[in-house]
């Protein structure tokens, strides 16, 4: 059989060409990959500032809770017209907003910023109200409300307290939880009996630490009690956050997230309980108390369910539900159905950890902090009638007018223009003045 005649030099060229382009067409085009995912990454801006487009308008109760909230943050200051010109901008189709932090910690339980430091930090960020709610104390209170009168940020004095739930119908494991308890400005209607009672969860704090402590010592991570109240700072209470800074200096965990999730989430290896009173009682003291009463972060729980429901017998107003990551927790159809207040927080302390969310950071509905203060100022209200009818039942004897008063002003100025008084700021007489206008004592 005859073979193929050999193949010229130029039909040999011509092949070379031809594998040539077949290669380079057939390996990967490193810019042609870029320019995919450049349009990809500008197809995802489009498609966020249309999405941004599409938010409706705020409505005109939306812009009027926000004008009503602006004014409460200012005590009055600021009538309409000032409060439009002030506020936060809600033009064209964004969601109105003003920025509230209802939960975050100072020095004076386990954050790691002062009070006043933490209030600035707040004002950085652009917060107009701020509560304080240290772990079963209220001593950082003082200094948050003196700093902030440097940066026009109204404090409500708060205050997260420790219990411990066990569910009414025997079924079912004690879990721990916390209330969030908002007072007015004056604070808890019966103060001797809240701190009576604080300091009885704080003396379990030192119990608790020591189980803490006992715990990790049979997982070979022995470590002092002394170290970790040197750790929690003269007279602070130590909690689990103090014995995780411990155990990040002693080298036993890389940092604090580490040393809860392997070791001090409840329930853990190295959990251990203090003398939590039981949930319902708490929320029954803070009602007793002119405060608010407020489950805090519910998602954390094994059964929300039975807990919401047991302690909204026992007169809970509301539960945390907007989250710091951004998400609605899943118990707002059941606040709904409960008919709790719906608020949130950042629950910031300061930790070394990239992730904390910032205070300030939760987006609240300026409609649920709205809600929240209609509900909470008529409590506050009554509150402040309370202490200020004891003040008048210790007032001296000869005391001009006390009989012949019948709101919380009248009964102020008379105190602030007494002999046995002394009044050294008249900016926060007028603030008192404000305050109290519109409390009516009963006779």
């Amino acid at each position: 059989m005859p073979r193929p005649p050999a193949a010229t030099s130029s039909e040999e060229e011509i092949k070379k060409e031809v594998a040539a382009v077949d290669v380079v067409v057939a390996a990967p085009d490193d810019d042609v990959a870029a320019d995919r995912e450049k349009e990809e990454e500008q197809k995802k801006r489009r498609r966020r500032k249309e999405k941004k487009r599409r938010r409706r308008a705020p409505s005109e109760e939306e812009e009027a809770a926000l004008r009503s909230v602006l004014r409460w943050a200012r005590r009055g200051e600021a009538g309409d017209d000032e409060a439009d010109e002030q506020r936060p901008a809600a033009t064209g189709r964004r969601r109105p907003r003003v920025a509230v932090e209802l939960h975050a910690h100072s020095t004076c339980s386990d954050g790691s910023l002062s009070p006043a430091a933490l209030v600035q930090r707040a004002h950085r960020n652009g917060v107009k109200v701020l509560a304080l709610t240290d772990h079963d104390t209220m001593a950082g209170v003082p200094e948050a409300i003196e700093s902030a009168k440097q940066c026009s940020i109204r404090i409500i004095p708060g205050v997260e307290i420790s219990a411990m739930y066990s569910p009414s119908d025997g079924i079912g494991a004690e879990e721990p939880v916390h209330i969030l308890a908002y007072y007015g400005s004056l604070g808890p209607a019966k103060p001797q009996e809240l701190d009576r009672f604080l300091g009885s969860i704080r003396d379990g704090r030192y119990t608790r630490a020591k189980g803490m402590l006992l715990k990790l010592r049979s997982l070979d991570m022995p470590m002092e009690l002394e170290d970790v109240c040197t750790i929690a700072g003269d007279g602070v209470a130590p909690g689990r956050l103090h014995v995780a800074r411990a155990m990040v200096e002693a080298g036993y965990v890389e940092n604090i997230r580490q040393a809860f999730s392997r070791y001090l989430y409840d329930g853990g290896p190295a959990y251990a309980t203090g003398n939590e009173p039981a949930g319902e009682s708490v929320v029954q003291l803070v009602c007793r108390n002119g405060g608010v009463a407020v489950l805090a972060h519910p998602w954390a729980l094994k059964n929300p369910v039975a807990v919401i429901k047991d302690l909204k017998a026992a007169g809970l107003h509301g539960i945390e539900v907007y989250r710091s990551d951004g998400k609605l927790s899943g118990l707002s159809d059941l606040a709904d159905t409960y008919g709790l207040l719906k608020i949130g927080g950042s629950d910031y302390h300061g930790r070394d950890d990239k992730d904390e969310p910032d205070v300030g950071s939760v987006d609240l509905p300026v409609l649920a902090v709205s809600g929240f203060l209609d509900a909470a100022q008529p409590i506050w209200h009554n509150a402040t009638k309370e202490i200020l009818a004891n003040i008048t039942e210790r007032a001296p004897n000869g005391s001009k007018g006390l009989q012949r008063t019948n709101s919380a002003k009248d009964l102020c100025n008379l105190r602030l223009l007494s002999s046995d008084l002394e009044v050294t700021d008249s900016t926060e007489v007028e603030v008192l003045q404000t305050e109290l206008s519109d409390v009516v004592l009963s006779n």
